[in-house]
């Protein structure tokens, strides 16, 4: 049974930092792309960041270029995401998800990320 399990999520002022955490179980994960995505109140799921199964090549959203770094320890089957500059529009759930973000892929339960001051 696959599983997803994110941490690291929780409450920080505006231009904190923040590591996202997302430990995989029950797939060969390493040999997949992964990503992260997020949905803030009201609004739907947006790709965050991927990285390819050997953490060589990365793409991030414009809304997070400069300030997100996703990346990947294959040897621990986690998944990495280190938010610095955080912003209030950056609140929402942040959830990992095994591959490229498709509508339908999967995803882990979600951690909360909250930006405020």
């Amino acid at each position: 049974q696959v599983q997803l399990v994110e941490s690291g999520g929780g409450l920080v002022q505006p231009g904190g930092s923040l590591r996202l955490s997302c430990e995989a179980s029950g797939c060969q994960c390493f040999a997949y792309w992964m990503s992260w995505v997020r949905q803030a109140p009201g609004k739907e799921l947006e790709r965050v960041a991927e990285i390819d199964s050997g953490a060589y090549q990365t793409e991030y959203a414009d809304s997070v270029k400069g300030r997100f770094t996703i990346s990947r320890d294959n040897t621990k089957n986690t998944l990495y995401l280190q938010m610095d500059g955080l912003k209030p529009e950056d609140t929402g759930l942040s959830y990992c998800v095994r591959g490229t973000w498709v509508p339908g892929a999967f995803k882990g339960q979600g951690i909360q990320v909250t930006v405020s001051s």
